[in-house]
């Protein structure tokens, strides 16, 4: 190459390229990684290079040639393009490597109107330069590279329409810990702030997109998952389609509970009018989803949740189906369907399902969710009164047409309405679940509103984290992560704004959390256990009974600090019931592991004191936050040894941790026979699991005679995993042909947001 080739640097002057530079930044970047050529990096680069080329440009690149060059044969491309890009990154921030100091630098950006102006109120100079010397930017080199292009895309704070950026992240950990525990005592705040940035720099706890985002800029609405329920009046569908704008704009996942609306062709006002059902409303309710771009963070998303024996539900089923026409289809949303133990019995002995629609049988709707003995009364003796307008399908015809719109696009969820009411942290008489969200992990509490302005509606709010179970050597670690993500998150209820009164009834009555995990592959494939062959039953169960028993601890012990809940009365937790005493029994027939922990005196704790947070799990699919922490997302087996996951930002490669000495023990997604050893896994998670659980169902259709997976199948599972407890199924997943490599697009779900 003609070393007097012409570049242009950032300042604008030109000069000669300098190829030993080049050549140190690449060589520091290789330091300590293992099988990676400093030459081949460099010799890609130069290839592309061309006269008066941006130093900018030439950074760029080297990154890409980096990038490309990472695979399962060389891991550790992924590090070296990591740190190319973190040096990129800080040049562009800081017009330098060195980051300012934490001050200087908060200083700064507040001035800007980037960073919250409470973070200079709330703390003084002093405590800035004590947490800046605790500060680690070392650690901005442990990032893979998918993190890094993860950090910059979404998480860190910017200018979105020039690209500009502002932080690294270690600035991002330490502010976003300053902030969430600024109330906190002055005597004991800063240890929590220092304690809560080691954990998530070091990836122990894992943070969604809304917190990572937003936690230190003046945008204050950090609940990843929003659930609203709809009635079935104008008022009410105007106010939701309202509330729904609010949230999306601010990050959240919208989950939508349409089902009160009654079915097409009831009277309106004793017959005055036709009603035109359900479709009309819920294009009105995409348009309000699809209206804001949350940002550039991610793009609007929603779920839309309906009975199985809703009148209409022919149509509705269908509604995601590329067949048809405009008029009949609302593809942009995606739904969740209830059902419970009378609609699979119906299956089961062959019979039908009668259809109503909720304005004809009153009462019906509600027993759905609140009282199952109930809910069958007045289903029977509906079907027996002639006067009520209804529709008889067969129960096998029925389910096969949502199995059918399952298979096919993938995003027609499963939501088991009673299983999230008998195995809840809320007594249904009082507070039913109704409803999930975006991902189907949160089971929550919901009123209708009337208006937007409603004190009297509730909106659910869930507020999410994940433990990295990969970074754990033993479960007692978990008692003190649990004490900092439940104090951290509890704290950001109160520190966060509300942009409709009814969400701020649901954060403050209920204080719900969802702490969830990531990085569960990997800890299969650490203790040499598997999904399908039933040797991780065991670990599993140990596991989550930790997970929940530690948090559960965590919140008793805030509540004797802060108080219980204002709506702790309504919990089943009150009665002095705990997830142990309510989840299904046939569960004790797939795995026997004995309790390991003191839930008796547990008990005794909660039922002398409360609870500060009437929720504290939510497994969640973390696909976006789970990249950050180079972690496998959420409980998902990987479908490669290495990824390959399309986002706005690229093509992204990341290769499993670990690769070089557990690359035997990773069961890949295609590799188990069946559904079914998945399914007894996320059953015993659900039995601590206070909430529900991202789980998808997976088919290869080469493993079935004639290339096709039957109908039978399909409903075998799904039967499955009701008999497990199960109460959600998120996507359905078919493999395609395609390379194991994984490529999966970023739904744009929280925990980032959902996608933690």
């Amino acid at each position: 190459m003609n070393t007097t080739l012409q570049v242009t640097k950032r300042d604008g002057r030109t000069e000669s390229l300098d190829l030993e530079k080049i050549h140190r930044v690449v060589t520091w970047a290789a330091e300590g990684l293992q099988n990676v050529s400093v030459s081949q990096v460099e010799l890609r680069a130069h290839l592309q290079f061309y006269a008066g080329i941006k130093t900018a440009d030439i950074h760029e690149t080297l990154i890409r040639a980096a990038a490309d060059l990472i695979s399962t044969d060389a891991p550790d491309y992924q590090y070296l393009a990591a740190r190319l890009a973190m040096f990129h990154l800080r040049k562009k921030a800081y017009g330098e490597f060195t980051p300012p100091s934490l001050y200087q630098h908060v200083q700064r950006l507040v001035a800007d109107g980037r960073y919250d102006a409470h973070l200079l109120a709330d703390y003084s100079a002093a405590e800035f330069n004590e947490l800046d010397g605790y500060l680690r930017h070392e650690r901005d080199m442990l990032f893979a590279y998918a993190a890094v292009k993860q950090l910059e895309g979404k998480y860190l704070v910017q200018n979105r329409v020039s690209g500009e950026i502002y932080e690294s992240p270690q600035f991002l950990y330490m502010l976003v810990a300053a902030c969430l525990f600024s109330r906190y005592p002055r005597a004991s705040r800063l240890d929590y702030v220092k304690r809560f940035y080691d954990a998530c720099s070091t990836f122990k706890i894992s943070l969604p997109t809304p917190i990572m985002s937003g936690v230190r800029t003046p945008t204050r609405q950090f609940s990843s998952c929003v659930l609203i329920e709809c009635d079935d009046s104008l008022d009410s569908i105007n106010a939701t389609a309202s509330a729904v704008v609010r949230y999306v704009s601010q990050r959240a996942g919208i989950g939508i509970n349409a089902g009160r609306i009654r079915a097409l062709g009831s009277e309106i006002r004793g017959g005055e009018a036709f009603h035109t059902g359900c479709i009309p409303f819920y294009k009105y309710f995409q348009t309000a989803v699809k209206c804001c771009s949350q940002g550039g963070v991610r793009g609007g998303a929603a779920t839309v949740f309906y009975p199985l024996w809703h009148l209409e539900v022919e149509s509705l089923l269908v509604l995601k189906n590329n067949r048809g026409v405009e008029d009949n289809r609302v593809r942009h949303m995606d739904y969740g369907v209830q059902i419970n133990k009378l609609m699979y019995q119906r299956l089961i002995q062959g019979g039908y399902i009668t259809l109503f629609s909720p304005s004809a049988a009153p009462g019906l709707y509600d027993a759905f969710f609140a009282d199952q003995a109930e809910f069958e009364r007045l289903y029977l003796q509906y079907e027996a009164d002639p006067a009520v307008r209804k529709k008889q399908i067969k129960a096998v015809d029925l389910f096969s047409l949502l199995m059918q719109e399952r298979a096919g696009t993938g995003r027609i969820y499963i939501q088991n309405v009673d299983h999230c009411n008998t195995h809840s942290p809320f007594d249904p008489a009082q507070a039913p679940v109704r409803q999930s969200n975006l991902c189907m992990e949160i089971a929550l509490p919901t009123k209708p509103l009337n208006d937007l302005r409603d004190d009297n509606g509730e909106i659910a709010l869930c507020t999410l984290s994940a433990f990295n179970l990969g970074a754990l050597n033993s479960l007692d670690e978990l008692e003190p992560l649990a004490d900092l993500a439940v104090r951290a998150l509890d704290a950001l209820l109160d520190y966060q704004d509300y942009p409709v009164p009814a969400g701020k009834n649901g954060a403050m009555w209920r204080r719900p959390l969802g702490i969830g995990v990531i990085n569960y592959a990997y800890y299969l494939a650490k203790h040499g256990a598997r999904y399908s062959d039933g040797s991780a039953l065991g670990l599993t169960h140990r596991t989550f009974e930790a997970i929940q028993y530690y948090l559960l601890k965590a919140s008793v012990a805030l509540a004797k600090e802060l108080g219980p809940c204002p709506k702790f009365a309504e919990t089943t937790y009150a009665q002095g019931k705990l997830p142990i005493d309510t989840y299904k029994r046939d569960l004790d027939e797939v795995c026997a592991e004995p309790l390991q922990l003191d839930w008796e005196g547990l008990r005794a704790e909660i039922r002398q004191h409360g609870l500060r947070n009437s929720t504290l799990t939510a497994l969640m699919p973390s696909e976006t936050s789970s990249q950050i922490a180079n972690a496998t997302n959420g409980i998902e087996p990987p479908r490669g040894l290495i990824s390959v996951k399309a986002s706005k930002d690229g093509i992204l490669r990341q290769v499993v941790p670990d690769y070089d000495t557990l690359q035997q023990q990773y069961e890949l997604l295609w590799n188990q026979p069946s559904n079914e050893g998945y399914l007894q896994l996320v059953g015993v998670m659900q039995k601590f699991v206070d909430q529900s659980i991202s789980a998808n169902t997976n088919y290869d259709p080469s493993r079935f005679d004639g290339g096709k997976v039957p109908m039978k199948q399909l409903l075998k599972d799904l039967l499955t995993a009701y008999k497990l407890g199960v109460k959600t199924l998120y996507y359905h997943n078919t493999r395609d042909g395609a390379d194991d490599a994984q490529l999966t697009q970023d739904d744009g779900c929280a925990g980032g947001a959902c996608k933690i």
